[in-house]
């Protein structure tokens, strides 16, 4: 038989008898012609998301992450003392962001970084745990050519469900250094006031309204405990979504 086509049965299959020129896993049972194909690349992670670990070491997040009974992972965990920890593949799917959606993508884990911050959620963030978070996110923006607007908050593909990395994280400083979306005034004045259709252009889920406005103001307006929007607030929406198309 030419090339490297072949029929094998269910069985053979089973037994893990593939022929050396076809290093293919299979997960069918069923009989097939296995003839691997040369034009095929990894998955190719296109978000981040940030999450802090609500532990109050690195060493108790690590357990955490790496028990089988937890049923948690991330790619990376940043401890506090600015030490990177290398958890999972990044060419695998971490088990992070949960049920989640963020602009049409409803399995961020599929698409995703998950990195972990060691923060028990009630604290500010060390100067040494940002600049090693900064120095980590170049590396992957570098090496997976990631959006700058795909920096996301667990809690902006999980509102209602997840807060972190929390109102106290450092998002500005982040956006200065070319990670996550970040606007100054003036605003645009928004030609519409639907907070829905404005908070969905830029990508959250707002089956739960109350829950995306909620999550947008932890990470854009974190001292404004007023459960709807502003008219200033709006207008923020539109400089983001504006920067969100421009590429961040």
């Amino acid at each position: 038989m030419a090339g490297c086509v072949r029929r094998w049965t269910a069985a053979a299959v089973l037994a893990g008898a593939l022929p050396a020129c076809a290093p293919l896993p299979v997960y069918t049972t069923l009989p097939l012609d296995v003839h691997p194909s040369p034009n095929v690349s990894e998955r190719r992670p296109n978000y981040v998301i940030l999450h802090h670990t609500t532990n109050n070491t690195a060493e108790e997040a690590v357990a955490t992450l790496t028990s089988r009974l937890t049923q948690v992972s991330a790619h990376y965990l940043v401890a506090r003392d600015g030490r990177i920890i290398y958890l999972v593949d990044e060419l695998k799917r971490a088990w992070h962001a949960g049920d989640s959606y963020w602009g049409g993508n409803r399995d961020l884990n599929s698409s995703s970084i998950g990195i972990e911050l060691d923060n028990n959620g009630r604290e500010p963030y060390p100067d040494v745990q940002i600049e090693a978070l900064l120095a980590l996110l170049g590396d992957l923006a570098t090496r997976w050519n990631i959006p700058p607007a795909n920096v996301l908050a667990h809690g902006d593909v999980a509102p209602g469900r997840k807060v972190d990395p929390g109102a106290l994280f450092p998002w500005r400083r982040l956006a200065e250094a070319g990670f996550g979306l970040w606007c100054d005034p003036p605003y645009p004045q928004p030609a519409v006031a639907d907070d829905a259709l404005l908070l969905a252009a830029l990508g959250y889920d707002v089956t739960r309204l109350p829950a995306a406005v909620a999550a947008f103001k932890r990470r854009w307006a974190p001292d404004d405990p007023a459960p709807g929007l502003s008219e200033e607030q709006r207008g923020l929406l539109l400089c983001l979504i504006g920067r969100q198309q421009e590429g961040g």
